[in-house]
């Protein structure tokens, strides 16, 4: 499976380099708008050509094998209206973002680095804020949870961890998919605690209490905090990156497929960095959610849960393991509880 990752990604590095430096950034560039219209047309263009260029491969991988293993209870109509849905969204913030630049650039030719930093580091926190509000409800839907008795369970185990939620929301998961999961997610009066019905369908309460004190243990860490400020930081890194590769020349909208590129790259770059601080940072909820809960039968037998319906590797190969994995593997999982308690 892990062919096909690499195989989409090749696909879109080559669409993008196939804009910067062949007749086809040309053909696509919509040259006769103004500088203010062709500049989100033509990043528009480029993401939407390369999705659908990526459609196939992505129907293999999130529809027809997802089906052949038992994972997907997906049909092809909904499964292309979240493609399209998720495609939208990627150009609507690809456009903004790239309309802010070149605008910046044209405003402020020498030294437009410093304003975008501080805007894309700004449009980051904002998304993080906000992005739960406004996106997750285009793919699922959520209700509060009908089982009082568990629903005041989690809010206790809440308040106890000092990361009190609004809400205890269940979300739809099962329309999708198998895989069971839960999650925190918003910041401040937003954040709220979401259970998938899959879990709740699949697991035991204990399992379930276990499943979201290791969120909790996120929040209590403050992981998605700290993740936020990471990524703001990668924002201004790669406005400094593009500053020095282009300088000026941001300003022209014909730039935009190379704009795009450079921050693909810089994305992977920074891919193996970024999963090792993540699966310290699962490490460390795994620990929270054994002192938490005090339940290790539960945490042992939620996790071989959640490997059997999520069909996880469970000895991927080590390279892959370092640069793809944001978590660590259910066998290194349960040697942590066993250390944790000798």
């Amino acid at each position: 499976m892990y062919w096909a990752a690499a195989v989409d990604l090749a696909v879109e590095a080559g669409m993008l380099a196939a804009f910067v430096w062949s007749g086809m950034g040309n053909t696509f560039d919509p040259g006769s708008l103004p500088w203010w219209g062709r500049a989100p047309a033509y990043a528009a263009i480029v993401v939407a050509v390369s999705a659908a260029v990526r459609t196939p491969l992505a129907l293999w991988r999130g529809f027809v094998r997802e089906r052949r293993w038992g994972l997907s209870t997906q049909r092809l109509p909904s499964w292309a209206a979240d493609r399209c849905k998720a495609a939208a969204v990627n150009v609507v913030l690809t456009s903004a973002l790239l309309l802010a630049l070149v605008a910046l650039a044209h405003v402020l030719p020498a030294w437009w680095a410093a304003p975008a930093a501080g805007l894309f580091a700004l449009a980051t926190l904002v998304l993080a804020f906000l992005g739960p509000v406004l996106f997750e409800p285009l793919f699922n839907r959520y209700a509060p949870l009908q089982e009082e008795a568990l629903a005041a369970e989690l809010r206790a185990l809440a308040q106890r961890a000092g990361v009190p939620v609004r809400d205890v929301l269940v979300q739809d998961a099962s329309r999708r998919t198998r895989k069971a999961n839960a999650f925190v997610s918003g910041l401040g009066r937003t954040r709220r605690v979401v259970v998938a019905d899959t879990l709740l369908e699949q697991a035991s309460p204990a399992e379930v209490r276990f499943v979201v004190a290791h969120e909790l243990g996120h929040r209590r860490a403050r992981h998605v905090l700290r993740g936020t400020m990471l990524a703001m930081g990668g924002a201004v890194a790669a406005t400094l990156v593009l500053w020095a590769v282009l300088g000026t020349r941001v300003a022209d909208p014909h730039r935009v497929p190379l704009i795009l590129l450079l921050g693909l790259g810089l994305s992977l770059a920074s891919l193996p960095a970024l999963t090792f601080v993540s699966r310290r940072w699962e490490r460390a909820a795994d620990r929270y959610s054994l002192e938490l809960t005090g339940d290790r039968a539960a945490y042992e037998s939620a996790f071989r849960r959640l490997a059997r319906a999520n069909l996880s590797d469970l000895d991927p190969p080590r390279l892959l393991y370092l640069l793809l994995f944001t978590h660590p593997t259910p066998p290194e999982r349960l040697a942590a509880a066993e250390a944790y308690y000798q």
